[in-house]
This record gives C-alpha cells, structure tokens and sequence, in this order.
C-alpha cells in the first residue's frame, strides 16, 4: 500500500502552539501539506507559521470551547486554501498535579472533559462537511490512558478513553463517504502539560515511575510523535501492543496508530 500523499492537502491542527501540535506541523509541512495552525496563544502561533512557510500556512486563534469560532475556522480554512482535506483534534488540558476524585476542584474536572472530550466533538463535528466533501480524514490525539487506569487523574483519562469510542464509531460511519478517521495513543512526551510528572513535581514523577511499565514510564519526544504519526500502521482503531514500535523500549508511543490513511 502507498502512502497517503500530503502534498498540497490542507491539515487543521488544533493544539498547535506547543508539543505535539507543533511537532506534527513542521512534519507535515516537510511532507508539502498547507497548514492551519489553531490555538490560543496567538504569538506562539504567529512565530510557527513565520518559521515554516507563511505562504502555506494560516494562524488562527481558536478555543475549541468555542463552537462559533471552530465553523469560523473552517470558513477561513476554505476561503484560503479551497478545501479541508485533514483535521487533527490534538488540543487538550490536563490537572497540573494529581488529584483524586473525592478531592478535584468540580470546576477543575468539568473544564478538562469540556477541552479534552467536548473540545474533540465540536472540532471534528465543525470540520466534517469538508471531511465528508472532500473524503478526508479525522486524527484525534487519545492517549495510552485510554486503556491504562487513571487514577488521580481521572478526567483526563476519561476523555481520552471516550475520544477512542468516539473515533471508532466515526471511523465507521465515515466510510459510506469514502472518507477515514484514526486514533493516536502516545504515552508520556515531553510537553508542558506532562513537565510535573518528568521531574518537576517530586511526587507526581514517582506515582509515574511507580506506576507504569518501563517502556511506558518512559518519556519521548513531540518529535518522535510526530514521525510516528506518519507511518503506516493496521486498519483497526485500536493498537495491537501499547508498547513502541520494533518492540524497542524507546518511550511510550503506541505501535500502530493509524494517524493518516493509506491508499492501495
């Protein structure tokens, strides 16, 4: 099977300010893809559309709680490059420290399942008319958390678990359309959002050693993410193994994401 072709196709990246988000942009930017990087952090993403290529790629600041300014994006999409042809739910929060259920702030686990589940819903539901239109196809950001327990981090655990199902049902009903969705699994990389768990909070950094196996204890990096994502992998949703891929011990990522479709 050859890979899918990038070169000039239209990739909305939600999340792209930082970590993977930004990893995955510079990938795909390699492989000829336009881009549309989406966030909240303006200047964060004015400097990576400046970096890569201003000409192929547009910055907009966009919160996915905000479902008017997810459709604006797609509008803005279209109007500048002609079409949607891959949306990439990456955006997602997680708490700074653990934090059972008996003890998180309500606000605090809310505000997590609005970002990191509800925040997939209105992203992919805002692009799925160009998706549909253009047979394209849908990657969310899961996490190994999705099949791991999340205790002391439970919200975050929960959306990515439900992103999984979510995803699995879209792929499904998206192929009457012609058109695919995939699921990635990475497990600890060295984002801000994972920095108290990898040495920056004594406690949250054992309960991770503590409580992972070796290959998924350890971290990896955006960049490593974001080559995986490329790769081929199997048809189904799901992975075969949570461990890395050549069943090396080179961090927690998983074996077979199916980030981007495959032709024959």
């Amino acid at each position: 099977m050859a890979k899918y072709s990038l070169s000039n196709k239209t990739v909305l990246i939600t999340g792209a300010a930082g970590g993977i988000g930004t990893a995955s942009a510079r990938a795909l930017h390699v492989r000829g893809a336009n881009l549309v990087l989406t966030g909240r952090n303006a200047s964060l993403l004015g400097d990576l559309a400046s970096e890569l290529e201003e000409e192929r790629t547009l910055p907009l600041t966009v919160d996915v709680t905000d479902r008017t300014a997810l459709q604006n994006a797609m509008t803005e999409t279209v109007d500048r490059f002609g079409a949607l042809d891959i949306v990439f739910a990456n955006a997602a929060i997680a708490p700074a420290l653990p934090a059972t259920i008996a003890t998180i702030d309500p606000e605090l686990f809310e505000r997590i399942i609005e970002v990191d589940l509800l925040g997939v819903w209105r992203t992919v539901r805002a692009a799925l008319p160009q998706i549909i239109a253009n047979r394209g196809h849908v990657l969310v950001t899961s996490s190994t958390y999705a099949y791991i327990n999340g205790a002391t981090n439970a919200p975050y655990a929960a959306s990515k678990a439900a992103i999984e199902q979510f995803t699995r049902a879209l792929r499904v009903e998206l192929a009457m359309h012609g058109a695919t969705a995939g699921v990635l699994y990475p497990g600890w990389v060295r984002t801000t959002m994972s920095r108290p768990a990898l040495g920056g909070h004594e406690l949250t950094t054992r309960m991770r050693e503590a409580a992972f196996p070796r290959p998924l204890a350890t971290a990896i990096s955006p960049e490593l993410v974001a080559r995986r994502e490329r790769s081929r992998g199997s048809s189904d949703a799901r992975p075969a193994s949570p461990f890395p891929a050549a069943g090396t011990s080179s961090g927690s990522c998983a074996a077979s994401p199916i980030p981007f479709p495959t032709t024959s």
